[in-house]
């Protein structure tokens, strides 16, 4: 209960009937604004998708929760199978997919099969039908132009507002219109986000976005686990256990080195949404470069502390949508918005030839240090944090400073009042008080007395009782009614009247909303940027060439970016394929020799490459690369319910039926999950279907241990084969690896030893090779002798043990059933 009050006291100690004391509780210290709170818990991020398929065309928009932003695609044509309407459900993992109830069978079939998808749980997405009248061109339409968008000014004209969105939605896209619509009256429905506010209260929306998978390159999930791209670990601390997990030892984890948390989003996007645009990649390359450069490497780290304050600005602007903003949300505003100032003024001092830097300059306009100095001026942040509530500076509305002011100056005022309500009470009362109450208004407050016992003992004359609270008596008097009718409800006023100015502040934000989602957008670019270029600076990475014609890569001393981090030494190696001259590579050597790693090398070399990112190798000359495909690792799991040799034929699967000339392709091991003789079939079956393509055949690496697909011939010879081994040397009974890749083709395994540094007993591996010799040469395989007299000698000492322990002199001992049971098939063990 706020309140304020004043008290004169009647004790042998204390202040006499001539005096009064006045008090109020003690306000701890807070932050200013150069000490903003951290921001709250966000809920977890959901997205809505609305799809509609007809006559070969994709229409698809959806809203993603954690901005508050519609994204839409523009029509688009898709195969019956609906491969892009796969990739776009792969890439986003949607929590519902709303579509139209009458549906052609296509889409019926592929929503089906989506459904069944078990193993998706608990992501298995809400598949949700809306009757067709819902996704009608008109009403889409519509429904559209009569939304209500705060980045929208009020003051537009409905023609003016039917221009401005033009500008931003193709109305053209008629099934994108569609979608759009339809997903305005799902959103509608579910009330996503407001499900607890008044009906009126409609789903924020905060923009409206483009979304294309135009020149991406198709990379499944199978190749970012077995490259190791994303790595997903259980926290370890006790206190996120159930909160979700942590980024492992992966190549997102070394890279990401962004100061914000949409800088971090937009870089998992990146890797999600490698691209063949040589213009978009060559514009980061040429930001990293930029920052690489030492004359340029303060700037940076001024830059990067810049970014260090630019918070979460949708979660903001949605909570002013909705009316819920905080306290600390303004000052997180404030300084994002100072921030995203220095970060303009920094950039016109840049080279404006980088268009990264040109855009943030001009970008970051005036609106920028407006909102800034509305906020600064108008917000009182200490006295914001210490009321626990929005509250102005002096000196922007002449009204509140006057009711505060009145409201400051009771203490001594009431101090006053009450010595004087003193005086006219019953000399028995020691001491009283005048406190005011909001809502409630000002009330006289006395001590109650041994003798007040009963309900009827609180009346006073000439005072109205009120309530007992904490053993003191309420009254209302003369001078307190006085004061009511003076004085008002001044602490509701006051806070009515700085709700209105936080209102109207807030409108001013939101109408300048669109000028902070493009400093979020170009501030978390530079961030993403900024990250690449320092991890490029610190592991020496390199700038990797583009070339459209070369159909391939070509690597000079290429690097494991995550090996190189985890081993002493790491012997760097080449790689080219290009032309019609080895486009398939069938790699052998010993085990642990370094094939895997090489394989994931070049897949992770390729994949930086196509992210803009620089390289870990002297030189790399990227051709024109559509997919990654890989079999490397079984990513079993019981849930798919497949064998471990299934789901490493489906892998392949789609490596043969999608790959094109234009696909790298990664195989190791592939056949060792079944019988030798059906595996090797398989692995060169495959691998003729390619080399049977001829010039068109995919980019492939394949690493085997099959020398025997070498040693039979199973291949046809030609320049499309290329036999590529990992050079060993073989030192007395010592086998020395050299890591490094030439041509040629392995003599052997060498599993034993291999199977020697894994700990396994020199019996066993003496024994191994041993029978491999005699498959090799075509003998029988016998038992081995000595084995074989230790085993029967354990035999004839267990029976004579048996002979000892007999009791002969025992009556119910029956030597017919102990020569029958026990002598006679022991006897056969031995014999």
């Amino acid at each position: 209960m706020a309140s304020v009050a004043a008290t004169p006291a009647r004790t042998p100690n204390g202040p006499g009937p001539g005096e009064a004391s006045a008090s109020f509780p003690t306000v701890a210290s807070v932050p200013g604004p150069q000490e903003p709170e951290e921001e709250g818990e966000e809920e977890p991020a959901e997205i809505h998708l609305c799809v509609l398929w007809n006559s070969g065309y994709l229409g698809i928009a959806y809203y993603d929760t954690s901005d508050s932003t519609i994204h839409f695609m523009p029509d688009a044509p898709d195969h019956e199978s609906l491969k892009l309407l796969q990739r776009v459900l792969d890439e986003i993992d949607p929590r519902s997919v709303v579509t139209s109830a009458k549906q052609d069978e296509n889409m019926t079939r592929f929503l089906g099969k989506l459904a069944s998808q078990e193993h998706r749980e608990p992501k298995r997405p809400e598949i949700i039908f809306l009757p067709s009248v819902d996704f009608g061109l008109e009403i889409s339409k519509q429904r559209l132009l009569s939304g209500n968008y705060s980045f929208i000014p009020d003051s537009m004209t409905t023609t003016e507002k039917i221009l401005f969105l033009s500008s931003i939605i193709p109305f053209d896209c008629l099934l994108m219109v569609r979608a759009l619509g339809g997903l305005l009256k799902f959103l509608g429905r579910r009330r996503i986000g407001v499900e607890l506010e008044e009906y009126n209260v409609s789903v924020p929306i905060l923009g409206f976005k483009k979304f294309v998978l135009t020149n991406l390159v198709s990379i499944d999930q199978d190749t970012y686990s077995v490259l190791q791209i994303f790595k997903s670990e259980s926290h370890p601390s006790v206190y996120k256990v159930a909160s979700g997990l942590k980024e492992g030892l992966s190549l997102f984890g070394i890279l990401n080195r962004c100061r914000c948390k949409w800088g971090e989003k937009l870089l998992r996007l990146w890797f999600t949404r490698p691209t063949q645009d040589l213009g978009e990649l060559n514009s980061r390359l040429d930001v990293i470069q930029f920052f690489l450069l030492p004359q340029n490497l303060d700037m940076a780290q001024m830059l990067h502390r810049l970014l260090g304050h630019i918070k979460n600005v949708p979660l903001i602007l949605k909570r002013m949508k909705l009316s819920h903003t905080k306290v600390s949300d303004w000052q997180v505003l404030y300084k994002t918005v100072y921030s995203a100032l220095g970060l303009r003024d920094a950039c016109r001092s840049l080279p404006q030839s980088i268009q990264l830097f040109q855009d943030i300059a001009q970008e970051f306009s005036d609106d920028l240090h407006h909102i800034a100095s509305l906020i600064g001026k108008v917000v009182d942040f200490e006295g914001s944090l210490a009321e626990n509530r929005f509250t102005v500076l002096p000196n922007i509305d002449p009204e509140i400073d006057e009711k505060k002011r009145r409201l400051m100056g009771l203490p001594s005022f009431l101090t006053e009042v009450a010595r004087k309500e003193l005086e006219n009470l019953d000399s028995r009362i020691p001491s009283c008080s005048v406190i005011y109450i909001p809502l409630i208004g000002f009330l006289l407050s006395i001590p109650r007395l041994p003798s007040m016992v009963e309900t009827s003992d609180f009346e006073i004359e000439g005072l109205d009782f009120m309530f007992l609270s904490e053993e003191k008596l309420h009254y209302r008097s003369a001078r307190t009614k006085e004061l009511d009718a003076l004085l008002g409800d001044l602490h509701c006023d006051i806070r009515d009247q700085e709700t209105l100015l936080m209102h109207q502040l807030q409108c001013q934000v939101l109408a300048r909303a669109a000028v902070l989602t493009r400093v979020l957008d170009l501030a978390s670019r530079l961030d993403v940027l900024l990250a690449l270029a320092s991890a490029a600076r610190d592991y020496g990475y390199s700038r990797p060439r583009y070339s459209p014609q070369l159909l391939g890569v070509r690597i000079q001393n290429g690097r494991h970016p995550l090996m190189e981090l985890c081993a002493r030494t790491f012997v760097p190696n080449s790689a080219e394929c290009g032309r019609d001259i080895g486009r398939v590579k069938v790699i052998t050597g010993p085990n642990s020799s370094g094939k895997s790693i090489y394989l994931k090398q070049v897949g992770l070399i390729t994949f930086m490459a196509l992210v803009g990112s620089f390289v870990p190798a002297e030189e790399a000359e990227i051709g024109a690369v559509d997919a990654i495909f890989t079999r490397i690792h079984s990513c079993e799991s019981i849930s798919l319910g497949l064998s471990t040799f299934m789901i490493d034929l489906n892998q392949v699967a789609k490596a043969v039926n999608n790959a094109t000339e234009r696909s790298l392709v990664l195989v190791d091991e592939f056949g060792k999950g079944t019988n030798t003789v059906d595996g090797l079939a398989l692995l060169a079956a495959v691998i003729r279907h390619w080399l049977a393509l001829g010039p068109t055949c995919p980019h492939v690496f394949v690493a085997t241990n099959f020398l025997s697909l070498v040693h039979l011939q199973l291949l046809p010879q030609g320049p499309l084969v290329q036999y590529l081994t990992m050079e060993t040397c073989e030192d007395g009974d010592d086998l020395v690896f050299f890591y490094q890749v030439c041509e040629g083709v392995a003599r052997a395994s060498h599993a034993s030893h291999t199977a020697t540094q894994a700990g396994l007993p020199e019996k066993l591996i003496a024994r191994g090779k041993q029978v491999s010799d005699l498959i090799r040469s075509g003998k029988p395989i016998k038992p081995v002798q000595e084995l074989l007299k230790e085993k029967q000698m354990e035999n004839c000492q267990t029976l004579v043990d048996k002979f000892l322990k007999l009791d002969l002199e025992d009556p119910s001992l029956d030597l017919d059933i102990f020569m029958s049971q026990e002598v006679l098939p022991a006897a056969t063990t031995i014999l």
